[in-house]
Parts: C-alpha cells; sequence; structure tokens
C-alpha cells in the first residue's frame, strides 16, 4: 500500500516525476486555444506589417512578449508615434494580470523548481489559465501537461503572427476589417468581464476617463492613467461592497 499514489495527487508537484502522455494531453487541452488564436495572430501580423515591423521583429515580439492584447496596444502606439517608455510601460500595466493569474496556479505547483516555475509562468495566458486552472480543479493534472498547454498554444501564436506579417504587403491598408481587430478583441474582452454592477461600473468609469485625460492630457498616457484611474475606483466600490455584507 505504500507505493500506491493518491490519483488526485499532481505529479507535477513531484521534482523530476514526468508523467506519460503529458505532451500529447497538453496538446489536445491546447487545440482550441490554439485555433481561436490563428486568425486574431494573422491580424496582428498584418498590423504590425503596416506599422512598419518586418517578420523577423514580429516574431520577436511575438516570441518574447508573447501577449496579444499587449503587442496590439504596442503595434498601434508605434502607429501613432509613440516613444519606448510610453509603450514598454502601457505593456507593462495591460499584463499584470498575468502575476495574478501565476500567483493562482502556483497553488497547484508545490515544491516545484522556481526555474521551472518561471517557465510556466511566461507562458500564461488568459485562455491557457483558463484551460490549465480547469484541468487542475479536475485533476490528474500536471506541470508538464500545464507546459504543453502553454507552449502549443505560444507556437500557435507566434505561428500566426509571422504568417501575418508575410503576408501583410499583399493585403490592403484597412482591407478584410483587420485595422478593426483591436478594437473587437477588446471588446469581446470586455464584455466577458461584465458579470456583475462593479464591473460595469468600472467600465464606465475607464471610458468617462479616458475621453476625459484624451481631451486634457498631451500624448497616450492618458491609456494608462485611465486605466489605473478605473481599476483604483473598482477596487473601492469591492471594498465598499464586502463591507457592507460583512454582518455586523
Amino acid at each position: 500500500m505504500g507505493d500506491c499514489v493518491d490519483a488526485k495527487e499532481d505529479a507535477g508537484q513531484q521534482p523530476g516525476v514526468v508523467t506519460k502522455g503529458w505532451l500529447k494531453e497538453g496538446a489536445a487541452a491546447a487545440a482550441p486555444i490554439a485555433l481561436g488564436y490563428f486568425p486574431l495572430g494573422l491580424a496582428m501580423g498584418v498590423l504590425g506589417q503596416k506599422a512598419g515591423l518586418s517578420p523577423g521583429m514580429v516574431g520577436l515580439m511575438s516570441l518574447f512578449v508573447y501577449a496579444g492584447s499587449s503587442q496590439f496596444i504596442a503595434v498601434a502606439m508605434l502607429s501613432a508615434g509613440a516613444g519606448p517608455a510610453s509603450i514598454i510601460l502601457t505593456t507593462f500595466v495591460v499584463n499584470f494580470r498575468h502575476l495574478l493569474m501565476s500567483f493562482a496556479l502556483s497553488v497547484n505547483l508545490r515544491h516545484i523548481h522556481r526555474g521551472f516555475l518561471s517557465l510556466l509562468a511566461f507562458g500564461v495566458t488568459d485562455e491557457s489559465f483558463a484551460v490549465n486552472m480547469t484541468r487542475f480543479r479536475q485533476g490528474g493534472w500536471d506541470r508538464w501537461r500545464s507546459l504543453a498547454v502553454n507552449e502549443t498554444a505560444h507556437v500557435a501564436w507566434l505561428s500566426a503572427t509571422i504568417c501575418g506579417a508575410l503576408v501583410g504587403e499583399f493585403i490592403p491598408p484597412g482591407a478584410l476589417g483587420i485595422d478593426y481587430a483591436l478594437v473587437a478583441m477588446f471588446l469581446c474582452l470586455l464584455v466577458f468581464q461584465l458579470h456583475d454592477r462593479i464591473a460595469a461600473l468600472t467600465a464606465l468609469a475607464a471610458v468617462g476617463l479616458s475621453i476625459l485625460l484624451y481631451l486634457t492630457v498631451p500624448g497616450n498616457s492618458y491609456v494608462v492613467l485611465a486605466s489605473l484611474g478605473a481599476a483604483t475606483i473598482g477596487y473601492f466600490l469591492q471594498k465598499r461592497k464586502s463591507r457592507i455584507r460583512r454582518p455586523a
């Protein structure tokens, strides 16, 4: 009996243990993500080419940044003539949620070497986080399968953006609604976030602050300032809600 292992135990929590079929199962779990990434990645590559980036530059951005929303924003800011500092700061703020996602995943990955955790955290996206968290809750999931999910999605995104950059020169500006891809993506992300009244009020605050700061603050810093302001408002609204619900 001492050799028996609980079926629900995460094999990935045991350093050095690699369970069979991890690559196949992880890639299969990531297949829907990859399919969804391809058209969006093509749009990102086309927009990058229109902004003056070569296919190699687009590929390096997808390899090292690997964040769809931030890459779209960076390309849009490059087209608008924004400086490196504002692009980096904006990317950091937009990607900050990935830090919280990594914290949530780490609960299922105790006693794992920090180097491996860093590699795993680098591949965290909204979609891969959702898949891995669901699989961990179901049981029978481990760090290697999580890594396979992340890297399969990453390869799909990298391939799609490079393909988009290669064909971008043959697509006229504004054709196929490519220029609307960024707006459409963020509208979809916004809709999925509107799960309660506080989220809706926070979104309205972001809209109002964005318009106000756009009209009063020079440059592109209004994006960061509006995001921070709306997030602060949302925090205090949530805190007030929790205080009201707290029993006396």
